[in-house]
Order: structure tokens, then C-alpha cells, then sequence
């Protein structure tokens, strides 16, 4: 009797896949030598599928105090959601998007004609997400498991299944299907070696194709139960591994850029909030500055990996397409030794910092920034922000806008200084604690990219909070609010409504350090009672004893508090 896909098996699958890669991640980072000989492949795999498990499970845990369990469309659509905003490196943003296609699919059709059409639709995504297609890598062996679920149906061998959406929906086992899929993925990863010279040099297959078989290894067995997760040896594995870092071991030009010494130094991942017409336009824009170029999602959110050597540029065409966040940069490090000779100096490098209120401003100034002040209802020009950059004579400069609705401004304040020669990196920072962050661990004498990876990560590593009496009554994402109200947001969204100040400052702290912190920062307005900085200061004293407390008297008009938390 045919098989069907259900939450539970959605479960199982995310598990086995797991402890599949668990098994086989120091394997496959081990003949990780495309696109990128970092040896991290297996570990980006794990991270991403690790990501979509806990989704599933936590899922599973809200319906148990029901009794009850969630359907097949909700599990599929959560895996992939959790895959996507886990999703780690190249390999692993692919498997993203891979496992977003086929949910899409599985959600309305989780039986055997539904996972044929879910792997096709799978690998034929994955080519689009990725700016410019190689064969023999996964998305070589996502297209041969699709072909090979295709024939199955067919009673014809893989090659021979057509590759087109027209798959017959005949009544055969889901099980069955899963498993023709696994063999084929198999069989076409041995061949990977034959089809990329980088591969056949080192004498390895595919690791990011590795890391699929075992994913449709363990969807095979959660169907059926066979032992498929263990990772059969592969003929392409058998000649003896070069250890990564060595001679021969992906280190020479290939005829691709991606392979190729002294190519991109950064490797940029990020989280987008963004419509798809922008979406379209930050891809041509991020294929322009580098390569490696993955974007995936949909549904206005959207993963973006990129290698390029201008991780600021990166970023920022992140922030003029939508909201990006979990910033994560990493640098390569054969590339900073090819990039070393290239000095900048202090003087030539300028820290701009917009910030209301005086204390913000003499804070940031002592810091090290440029300080453009800006007050409640008084717009800010791109071309005074350019202006203090030019009376600077700065030959290199990092934007903090330090506000949602002023990064459009900073973002044209960094064209028109582009215009100019400048080298200019803008650091979506949101908040001025994320501003704050970032001038804590700027250091004027590394090297401009290095500064600018330091400096996005401090900001992005610190969640920001803020309190604000009420103008008007209003709909929150708390509930509904009357004028005179207190309103504590968190990244924007309004988390707690109260009427006393220091009760809603309390609530929302706590609500904060709920998620963990080591440092909390706080910058009180010109118009925060008297007694709220002793108050806070005691209760995290109190009630967060591993926390330390700085306190800023920042003077901003427009928030009775700012929080940070790092």
C-alpha cells in the first residue's frame, strides 16, 4: 500500500539527516575544495539542517500541551523555514532552498507523485538561486535524484526520465520513490570528481553533493526504515585525502574564479527582510562585486551568501534592498595574506557616526566618530553627511546611521562620496547602542576591511530595545494603545505597553535577558525620570547577577531609553 508523508516522518527525516551529517561532517569538510577550500562544508551542512530539526521540534512541542500534532504542510513549511534563517555557508544555502522547493510541493501533495514533483521542482530552484550554475556539485546531484524519482515510476533507468514537470502520478510507494532518489543522488556524486577539475585533481567527489545524499539518505529511511543514512564509500573517496591547506588540495587556478588564489576575502551571510522586485536588483548588484553568489527564500524573506572583498559593499546593498540582519562575515585567510600589502592608514579613514541628543554626541565623538547630530523633525541631507567626510579629506569611510529611516539618507550620502573616490562602508546599525558596539572595537590602525567586519559584527551581535510615551491611541503587535502610554519595542516592534515607566522599563529588560546577555547598555533621554537609572542598575544587580551595566546619559529627545544588549 502506498505510502503518504506526515508530520511525524517530517520529524524523523530531520532528525536521521542530522545524525547523518553528524557522522560524516568531518568527512565532508575534509574534501571541501569547491568553491572554497575552507574545509567547512560538513560543518555548514549540520549547522543548517540543525536549524531546521529544532524548528520541527519546537513545533511539535507548542501542539503537545494539546494533545495534539501538527499537520504535514505545517511540518514541511516549518523544516524549510528553519532552514532558511539557519542556513550556513554555500552548501548549506542551497540545501535551504532545495528543502523550501520541495516543501512547497509536499505541503499539498505528500505522497509519491508529490516528492517526484518536489524533487524536481527542488533542483531546478537551487540553479536559479545560484548566480552562475557548475555541474558536478550538489546542484548536479539534486538534478540526478529528481531524474532518478522520475523513472521510477517509469520502470526506466535514471538517464532516461524525462526532464520535464510531466512526472506520472502513478499509485506506487512513496518509500520506493525516496529511495530511487537517494541512488541516484548516490550514483551521480561518485561522477562529480570526473566533472569539476578541482575535484578530480584533490581526488574527491563533491561535498556539498556528500551532504544531499545523506539528507535524501535519511528521508529514504524516515519513509521506510532502511539503514540509509550510513554514507556508503564512494569509489571517488577511495584515493588518499590531501589534508586541507596543502599543496594541490583546491590551492591552484581551476579555469573558475570561485578556485581561484587570491580571489574574494570575504565570505557575507545574511538574513533579508525585502519584496522580490529588490531582491532582483541586489543579485545583479552582488554578482557585481563578487562571486560565490547564492540568494534564496521568498515570501518577502530571503538568505543571501556571497564571497566578495568589499564586506561593507556587500552589506549595504543588503540595507538598500530591505532589512538585513544575522550578519555574519567571514574572512578567508589566504586571502588577508594576499591582501596585507594593501596599508590604509588612520588618517585617511573617517567613523561617521548620526546621533540625536548632546551626551550621544560627546560619547561618539570621544569614541573616535565624525558626529553628524540630527533632532526630532528636522530632516537630515545626504549632502551634509558628505560634506563632513570631504572637509575631513577621508580617503575611507563607515557610516552609522544609527536609525531605520536614516539609512536611505546615509545610503545616498555614500553614493554621492563614492562619486568622490572614496571608499565607503555603511554598517546598518539601527540603534545607537548597535552604533555604540561598533565604535567600541574600532581600532583606526587594521586594515579597512578588517575594521569594518569587527565593526558589523559588534553591531550585529547587540539586540537593541527602546521606550516611548504614546502620541495617539494606536494597534501595536502588544495590543492596542492610548495616548500618554509608555511602549517598550524591541528591534522596532512593540513588546510591552504599560503606564508606569520604570514598571515597563523593568518588564522589557527582563525581557531582553531572557534571550541571555553579558552587558547591558543603557542611554537615557533628556526626558527619563530621575530615578530610572538607579532603579534598572538595582534590578539587573538583583535579578541578572553575570551581568554588567553601563550607563549613559545620552540626552535624545525622542526615546525615554535606548537598551542594548550584547
Amino acid at each position: 500500500m502506498p505510502h503518504t508523508l506526515d508530520a511525524a516522518a517530517v520529524r524523523t527525516w530531520c532528525r536521521l539527516a542530522l545524525r547523518a551529517l553528524g557522522r560524516a561532517r568531518e568527512e565532508i569538510d575534509a574534501i571541501n575544495v569547491y568553491p572554497v577550500a575552507d574545509g567547512d562544508t560538513g560543518t555548514n551542512l549540520y549547522l543548517t539542517v540543525e536549524s531546521a530539526a529544532q524548528s520541527v521540534d519546537a513545533v511539535f512541542d507548542g501542539y503537545a500541551a494539546s494533545g495534539s500534532t501538527p499537520g504535514v504542510a505545517e511540518a514541511v513549511r516549518t523544516m524549510a523555514h528553519g532552514a532558511l534563517i539557519g542556513a550556513c555557508g554555500n552548501s548549506g544555502t542551497i540545501l535551504a532552498q532545495l528543502l523550501r522547493a520541495m516543501s512547497e510541493v509536499l505541503a499539498e501533495q505528500p505522497d509519491a507523485a508529490g516528492l517526484r514533483k518536489a524533487l524536481r521542482a527542488a533542483a531546478g530552484s537551487a540553479y536559479q538561486a545560484v548566480a552562475h550554475p557548475v555541474e558536478g556539485t550538489m546542484l548536479t546531484v539534486a538534478t540526478a535524484a529528481a531524474d532518478a524519482a522520475s523513472a521510477s515510476c517509469q520502470g526506466t533507468p535514471p538517464v532516461a526520465a524525462s526532464r520535464d514537470n510531466g512526472e506520472a502520478d502513478a499509485p506506487d510507494d512513496l518509500a520506493a520513490v525516496a529511495a530511487a532518489a537517494y541512488q541516484g543522488a548516490h550514483a551521480a556524486l561518485a561522477r562529480t570528481t570526473g566533472q569539476l577539475d578541482v575535484l578530480g585533481r584533490a581526488g574527491v567527489v563533491d561535498a556539498g553533493g556528500l551532504g544531499l545524499v545523506a539528507v535524501l539518505g535519511a528521508l529514504a529511511e524516515a519513509l521506510r526504515g532502511d539503514a540509509t543514512d550510513r554514507l556508503p564509500a564512494s569509489p571517488a573517496l577511495h584515493p588518499p585525502l590531501v589534508p586541507y591547506g596543502c599543496a594541490g588540495h583546491g590551492q591552484d587556478a581551476v579555469g573558475d574564479p570561485h578556485a581561484v588564489p587570491g580571489g574574494p576575502g570575504y565570505e557575507v551571510i545574511y538574513l533579508l527582510e525585502a519584496p522580490d522586485e529588490a531582491v532582483d536588483r541586489l543579485r545583479r548588484q552582488l554578482d557585481a562585486l563578487g562571486d560565490c553568489l547564492v540568494v534564496v527564500g521568498g515570501d518577502g524573506l530571503w538568505n543571501v551568501h556571497v564571497h566578495v572583498d568589499d564586506a561593507g559593499a556587500a552589506v549595504e546593498a543588503g540595507v538598500e534592498a530591505g532589512r538585513p540582519y544575522r550578519i555574519r562575515i567571514t574572512h578567508f585567510g589566504a586571502a588577508a595574506q594576499t591582501a596585507a600589502t594593501r596599508p590604509a592608514t588612520a588618517a585617511g579613514r573617517a567613523i561617521v557616526a548620526v546621533v540625536e541628543g548632546d551626551g550621544l554626541a560627546e560619547l561618539c565623538a570621544e569614541a573616535g566618530a565624525v558626529v553628524v547630530p540630527t533632532r526630532p523633525g528636522e530632516p537630515l541631507a545626504s549632502g551634509e553627511i558628505a560634506q563632513v567626510i570631504r572637509r575631513a579629506g577621508a580617503r575611507e569611510a563607515v557610516l552609522l546611521p544609527n536609525e531605520d529611516e536614516l539609512r536611505p539618507t546615509v545610503a545616498a550620502a555614500a553614493e554621492r562620496l563614492r562619486a568622490d573616490g572614496v571608499r565607503v562602508a555603511l554598517i546598518p546599525t539601527r540603534s545607537v547602542v548597535q552604533g555604540i558596539a561598533a565604535l567600541a572595537v574600532h581600532q583606526p590602525s587594521r586594515r579597512f576591511d578588517e575594521d569594518v567586519v569587527a565593526m558589523t559584527a559588534a553591531a550585529g551581535a547587540t539586540r537593541y530595545a527602546e521606550l516611548a510615551v504614546a502620541e495617539h491611541e494606536s494597534w501595536t503587535m502588544a495590543g492596542v494603545c492610548q495616548a500618554g502610554d509608555t511602549l517598550g519595542m524591541i528591534d522596532g516592534d512593540v513588546a510591552v505597553i504599560g503606564r508606569d515607566v520604570a514598571h515597563t522599563a523593568v518588564t522589557l529588560l527582563d525581557r531582553m535577558l531572557a534571550a541571555g546577555g553579558e552587558m547591558v547598555t543603557l542611554v537615557l533621554g533628556e526626558d527619563a525620570p530621575p530615578d530610572l537609572a538607579d532603579r534598572l542598575r538595582s534590578h539587573v544587580r538583583e535579578s541578572h547577577l553575570a551581568v554588567d551595566t553601563v550607563l549613559y546619559e545620552g540626552g535624545q529627545g525622542s526615546r525615554l531609553l535606548l537598551i542594548g544588549v550584547e
